[in-house]
């Protein structure tokens, strides 16, 4: 059994010697509870983790380094205080607003986006975790079968095209990087700074790990749907220019980020405590997933991925 808000800011010194307190409850999260907290003219947002997270892969004190160093590099909100043991966090709240769907799609936002992904994965020291797209799918079968939770027919069929990724991804190994692999659009806020130019913040640091940047990248396009050309500006961006070989690397790791969000669903399914519609959730990612894994460039992209390098 969790905490209440009030057992929580008991925990939290400068705020239990606030005078004067405020608690209001944000919308927006599946898996955990927010709250604004008001206390002596200082906000900030607590984060009450949800039940059973641990299934879902996921490690308090890795995202609370992660996000204490994206704070510190001006990525995500400042960590202010981490409550031990249950992992809950403290964190400075951002007054601004979040970034439709339509808008962060646009060259402008799209820069903003890379930049930010690219500093936490150049400056980022090593986490103590790890995420690695295929050993985090593994993981969720595993749970999802032990509590009985419904796969799709083609569930086989899926598999295979996922070890066709992971074989063809292997001519050429990752390196292991800080990385934040949860880049939906709730997750982005544009920050509002008086008289300036406010800074986009990235939120919800909880599947950070050492893993591929190009999860990071195709995570990022898949959750806001980018056509052909965004992806490709999307890249120049990143890396500077464009070749078959990274446009290919993004486009199958798209779908397995699909996959990932698909069997999320579907191990909620089974262990979340939450009145939502987990199993739609899974079912509309494995839809997705088989568009794109039908794509008529498919047998290309795994060929080009082991390839050098060479201008698009």
């Amino acid at each position: 059994m969790g905490l209440s808000v009030n057992e929580v800011i008991a925990k939290v010194p400068f705020l239990a010697e606030a005078k004067n307190m405020k608690t209001t409850p944000l919308t927006g999260g599946i898996t955990n509870m927010n709250y604004k907290i008001e206390a002596d003219g200082k906000m900030y947002v607590l984060r009450i983790t949800g039940a059973n997270t641990e299934m879902l892969g996921i490690k308090r004190d890795v995202e609370h380094a992660a996000n204490k160093v994206a704070g510190e590099l001006g990525i995500a909100p400042d960590v202010m205080y981490f409550i031990e043991p249950e992992g809950y966090l403290l964190t400075r709240f951002i007054n601004g607003k979040h970034i439709p769907p339509e808008e962060i799609v646009k060259p402008n936002y799209l820069t903003r986006v890379v930049r930010k992904l690219r500093l936490f994965h150049k400056r980022a020291p090593k986490l103590k975790g790890t995420f690695n797209v295929f050993r985090h799918v593994e993981m969720l079968t595993k749970v999802s079968k032990e509590h009985n939770c419904k796969f799709p027919n083609d569930f086989d069929w899926i598999m295979q095209k996922a070890k066709e990724v992971e074989k063809a991804l292997l001519k050429d190994p990752y390196v292991p990087t800080p990385c934040h692999n949860d880049l939906l659009n709730l997750n982005w806020m544009d920050e509002d700074t008086p008289g300036e130019i406010g800074e986009i913040r990235l939120l919800d640091w909880e599947y950070a790990g050492m893993g591929d940047i190009f999860f990071d990248l195709g995570n990022f396009c898949h959750h806001h749907r980018l056509s052909d050309d965004q992806v490709r500006f999307f890249l120049q961006e990143y890396f500077g220019e464009v070749t078959p070989k990274n446009f290919a690397r993004l486009k199958l790791m798209w779908p397995m980020s699909e996959l990932h969000e698909s069997m999320w669903g579907t191990t909620q399914t089974g262990i979340s405590q939450l009145e939502e519609d987990f199993q739609g959730y899974a079912d509309l990612w494995f839809g997705r997933l088989r568009q794109h894994v039908t794509d008529p460039r498919w047998d290309q992209w795994l060929k080009d991925v082991a390839k050098p390098d060479r201008k698009k």
